[in-house]
């Protein structure tokens, strides 16, 4: 494709006719290319009509046959190139140009931090393929949703880590969801008011316009050394809101012992401390025991939390229509050329 600067003499580069540059344009009218088959169509009628209507004058010639001579075909020259003149012409008549445009989104994100469980109970599989790797897919798909939100990752078990900053590097965010996986904390049980300490603590100097922590578990507090409902009201004296899910079914669920028998184990939710939680953090419960139903949850928590996108479009548009037009004239001045000339004059057949 023609590389395309101002300098001066560019238009007379042939490269503008290649097929790459041609194709890289935006036709302002296109549909005057469609007239452009037309034009030889037009020449070689009028040429047709122009023979049967022409007076001749009968000239004497030598007895026997004549020699065809190639220089009877330079007569044809001027029409040519006055042909490919109305081409140029018609090609400037579509207005060829480039369009540069730039797409920016701006937003007044909000922080959001994911608090996740993954404790040994998150190895079930009444979710498929288990309860944490169902949670990790969509906590993927609801960071995809997200646009000029700062978001951050806390996993859990007895132990709690924040594993990513509040970033709006998502590509990093997808790498340290994809990391997560069991027993990475070594020290197993559910500490949930520490999950959301450090959680809290990530986000209490935001200036952000809605903080926000989502909360994924399957069980009771049975670790850490802070109760989750005060935990809880330190998240609303920060003017922080607090969503907690509940995943996971009860009765007899499934899971893979270590030699990869499947076992069946009895689990019982124990919602009250979930629902506590996000009544003092002024969010909402939800309880998901199915993939479907998780990712229900975050759709309607993508929606309460959902970010005021604002898109500005910049276009910069450049025109190329003068190239052909001073292509049409430098052949309308050698059209003209050839029509003063002994071409023009030569004998017919």
């Amino acid at each position: 494709m023609l590389e395309l600067d101002n300098e001066h003499w560019d238009w007379l580069s042939f490269d503008w006719f290649s097929y790459a540059t041609l194709h890289s344009f935006d036709w302002v009218y296109p549909l005057v290319l469609y007239a452009l088959p037309a034009i030889p169509v037009i020449f070689l009628l009028k040429s047709i009509l122009r023979r049967n209507t022409r007076n001749k004058v009968d000239v004497a010639l030598f007895a026997g046959t004549t020699r065809w001579q190639w220089t009877s075909l330079l007569r044809f020259v001027p029409r040519i190139v006055f042909m490919l003149f109305v081409c140029l012409v018609m090609l400037a008549l579509a207005r060829p140009q480039r369009v540069n445009e730039q797409l920016e989104l701006t937003s007044e994100g909000i922080d959001i931090v994911l608090v996740l469980d993954v404790s040994g109970s998150m190895e079930l599989q009444d979710i498929s393929p288990n309860r944490l790797e169902a949670a990790k897919e969509v906590a993927l798909d609801f960071i995809n949703g997200r646009v000029q939100d700062r978001i951050g990752m806390v996993v859990f078990a007895g132990d709690a880590y924040s594993l990513a900053p509040l970033t709006t590097d998502y590509d990093l965010l997808r790498e340290s969801i994809n990391s997560i996986a069991l027993k990475m904390i070594p020290n197993d049980g559910t500490a949930i008011g520490s999950a959301l300490a450090v959680a809290i603590n990530r986000m209490r100097e935001s200036e952000a316009k809605s903080k926000v922590v989502i909360l994924i578990s399957d069980g009771e507090n049975t670790a850490g050394s802070l109760d989750p409902e005060l935990a809880a009201q330190l998240a609303f004296a920060y003017d922080i809101k607090l969503y907690s899910i509940g995943i996971g079914k009860d009765g007899q669920v499934p899971y893979l012992d270590e030699n990869g028998n499947t076992m069946y184990i009895e689990t019982q939710m124990d919602e009250s401390s979930l629902r506590q939680i996000a009544s003092i953090g002024t969010g909402r419960f939800y309880r998901a025991d199915s993939r479907d139903a998780l990712q229900l949850v975050f759709r309607n928590i993508n929606q309460l939390e959902k970010t005021e996108v604002k898109e500005l479009r910049f276009r910069d548009t450049q025109d190329y229509y003068q190239v052909y037009l001073k292509w049409a004239l430098l052949l309308l001045l050698l059209w003209m050329l050839l029509k003063n000339t002994f071409i023009s004059n030569v004998l017919e057949d």
